[in-house]
């Protein structure tokens, strides 16, 4: 009896150390209080957890970037060559349907991991540059603002520098020149210079006096031919002399920046006309000759007896 007692002793003793071995490894499994120098603990502290794997090669990502913006960087400098007027406008259209294009590129491609916030950034950034150029390209006509000043008060270029510098500052360089812009420009003449002047000759005098808080420019017409167009500063007055005889029709512009290529004012313009000719005449009387003087406020006036109407700037005499 002895001797089998001591077998089935033996017996549960090795079915204990099985036991003994699988409980700290539940209880180290399922967060419980098992003793740390344990064999289950050591190996569960000592594994080492592996580095994640880049969903996308950075390598990779920089030449699509390259790729990507390649294009609009040359629509860009060739705004940035183009000479004002028709070149540039054509110049800002190109560049703009560009950057639309280079920002769905982005939006479809891959970027790892550090990068896909600053990638989807500069994606949203090139559409506002590309607004930004259309904005800018859109002035026509006579009384618009030069589109290099349009462009540098955009939103659109200082966010794509922004998005570029946060991109370039992660190791994924953003290669892109954006065009030179100019800043708001506040060009004037003396005041009483002529911008044209085809006085053939007369005895008539004309003052005009400019009460408004914008320089002006008036011009006095006969049929489609413009006499002579003189400059007025805000606040001044100024005297032509040797005006023919004649009904000439009398126009006048304001604003600010005068744009001598375009001859008209680019910001704050207004085009208008009196609605009465200015008549001129000259007449022999006993005793010598007698001619017209008249003088023209350019301000609304208690007792004025002048009326005048907006004209578009189309029909204002160049």
């Amino acid at each position: 009896m002895s001797d089998i007692r001591t077998r089935i002793w033996g017996r549960a003793t090795a079915a204990g150390v099985v036991l003994a071995v699988a409980l700290p490894l539940t209880a180290c499994g399922s967060g419980g209080d098992g003793d740390s120098d344990g064999p289950g603990s050591s190996a569960a502290v000592g594994t080492p957890t592996p580095s994640p794997t880049p969903t996308v090669d950075p390598a990779a990502y920089r030449g699509a970037l390259d790729t990507t913006l390649g294009p609009l960087d040359k629509a860009l400098r060739a705004v940035d060559r183009a000479s004002e007027g028709r070149a540039l406008t054509q110049a800002l259209g190109t560049a703009s349907t560009a950057a639309a294009t280079a920002a769905g590129g982005l939006e479809t491609t891959g970027a790892p991991d550090d990068a896909v916030a600053g990638n989807a950034g500069l994606a949203a950034s090139l559409r506002d540059l590309s607004q930004s150029l259309a904005d800018a390209g859109a002035g026509e006509g006579r009384c618009a603002t030069s589109p290099r000043v349009e462009l540098g008060s955009a939103d659109g270029p200082g966010r794509v520098r922004e998005a570029g510098t946060t991109l370039t500052g992660l190791g994924y360089p953003v290669r892109l020149k954006l065009p030179r812009t100019e800043k708001p420009q506040h060009r004037r003449l003396g005041n009483g210079a002529f911008v044209k002047d085809a006085r053939a000759g007369g005895l008539g005098r004309l003052t005009i006096r400019n009460g408004t808080d914008s320089d002006a420019v008036v011009s006095l017409t006969r049929g489609e031919k413009t006499t002579f167009t003189v400059y007025i500063r805000e606040g001044a007055s100024t005297t032509v002399r040797r005006v023919g005889d004649g009904s000439y029709t009398v126009y006048f512009t304001s604003g600010s920046d005068w744009n001598s290529s375009k001859k008209s004012f680019t910001r704050d313009c207004s085009f208008e006309k009196f609605d009465d000719t200015a008549d001129f005449r000259t007449v022999e009387v006993s005793g010598g000759t007698q001619y017209t003087v008249l003088t023209f406020s350019l301000a609304k006036t208690v007792g004025g007896n002048a009326t005048t109407s907006e004209v578009p700037e189309s029909e204002f005499p160049s």
